[in-house]
């Protein structure tokens, strides 16, 4: 007998306390999600009470007072920051906690506002936003992000069918996607980062010196450093915490050198970035770098956001999805990154995760830069996997190794 909606909701929270943060015993748990989702974080603190936490706080978000401020705030305003909001992740990252993120977000907030402004906004967030990233990618903490169907999420995704239909329809997609559906979605998942662990387990073995991707539009070499690590599924924090950091996932990843990128890469899916939906866009690299961006739609967006800071026009993660994942399967455009990068294999521009270099959590600034890896103020996924891209890993001596044969694993 199928689920009732109760019950895979039960089962979405469950999930993100027992699969995502992986919390233990003793731990708190800090909750950062929109005023529309108090039905889904109440349950979401009651499981984590029943696994043993000791206090849940949530910090609320709201969409309608970030677009409130774009029009009515004073235009020299926007380097303004309430800095506690950071600071309570940093600190509870200090003290052990878990940090879970229930996102959702109308994919064009701010399509009618000045694009100097997000970008301006954007950076502030970022910088202030860095000593906190800076401890999760050095896995310091238990930390996860899901996602909460919204109203202008939804209508964008179902634009033809009517508003209660697109609320349901997108919650019964995102349970199906992240296996809420099933009586024992705990196993389920089990299985799930079983199979990805083969998958990074196979490339660690290859350490490939550099990747090929083929595709309509993309002609692209990326190249690897030595003793990168591939990681996908379950990560675990520096304490022993096992968690999954994204619900769902598809993926597994690893850093690429920042100074070898060459080639153009096109994206297959739109981005959805600072509230503005970039669009058929491109990007050239040489010697690792973009050197020419192109976009149909918010282009002065996403130049704004290559001009982020030095290391925001070089590449921090090259991640593998095959196109038969379920969230590629489903047909859909979700507009939205944790979806959409879970749908194709994607890079991402800006700061790479420390933890994908042997010794990258114990490196300094400088020696993670000489290894090879990148550094910004930003990390942005941008999807360029399809049913039509062959991606091959080159070996130290100049072979190469198929790894994916039309969207799909080739071992």
């Amino acid at each position: 007998m199928p689920l009732s909606f109760e019950q895979k909701l039960q089962n979405y929270a469950d999930l993100a306390v027992e699969v995502g943060v992986g919390l233990r015993p003793g731990q708190r748990l800090i909750i950062r999600a929109p005023i529309e989702g108090a039905a889904l974080v109440r349950l979401i603190a009651a499981s984590a009470y029943e696994a043993g936490a000791r206090l849940v706080d949530v910090l609320w978000q709201d969409d309608g007072l970030t677009l409130t401020r774009f029009r009515h705030a004073p235009r020299d305003s926007f380097e303004e920051f309430a800095e506690w909001r950071t600071e309570v992740l940093t600190q509870a990252a200090e003290k052990g906690d878990a940090v879970l993120s229930v996102y959702a977000s109308d994919p064009e907030l701010l399509k009618d506002q000045d694009p100097a402004l997000i970008a301006l906004s954007q950076r502030i967030y970022d910088e202030h936003m860095k000593p906190f990233r800076r401890k999760v990618m050095a896995d310091e903490l238990n930390w996860s992000i899901i996602a909460l169907p919204i109203p202008a999420w939804a209508a964008r995704i179902f634009p033809d069918d009517l508003s209660d239909k697109q609320i349901s329809n997108l919650w019964e997609t995102i349970f199906q996607v992240c296996r809420a559906d099933q009586v024992d979605p705990v196993e389920a998942w089990q299985e799930h980062n079983l199979g990805l662990t083969v998958r990074k387990n196979y490339l660690n073995a290859r350490q490939y010196a550099a990747l090929r991707y083929t595709a309509p539009d993309t002609d692209f070499t990326i190249g690897l450093p030595e003793e990168h690590i591939w990681q996908g599924g379950g990560s675990e924090t520096t304490s022993g915490i096992t968690f999954n950091p994204n619900i769902p996932t598809e993926e597994v990843f690893t850093l690429p050198h920042k100074d070898l990128a060459d080639g153009v890469v096109t994206a297959t899916r739109p981005l959805s970035y600072g509230g503005v939906l970039i669009e058929n866009f491109s990007l050239t690299f040489e010697g690792g770098r973009v050197v020419k961006a192109m976009a149909e739609k918010g282009d002065t967006v996403l130049r704004n956001l290559i001009d982020t800071d030095e290391g925001a026009a070089r590449l921090g993660e090259v991640a593998l999805v095959p196109n038969s994942s379920p969230i590629s399967q489903s047909g859909l455009l979700f507009y939205n990154t944790l979806y959409d990068e879970n749908a194709a294999s994607h890079l991402a521009l800006g700061r790479a995760y420390r933890f994908s270099l042997k010794d990258g959590k114990l490196m300094s600034d400088e020696e993670f830069l000489l290894a090879g890896g990148n550094d910004s103020h930003i990390h942005v996924d941008f999807m360029i996997g399809s049913g039509q891209m062959t991606v091959e890993g080159i070996t130290r001596n100049g072979s190469a190794h198929l790894i994916m044969r039309d969207g799909e694993w080739a071992f």
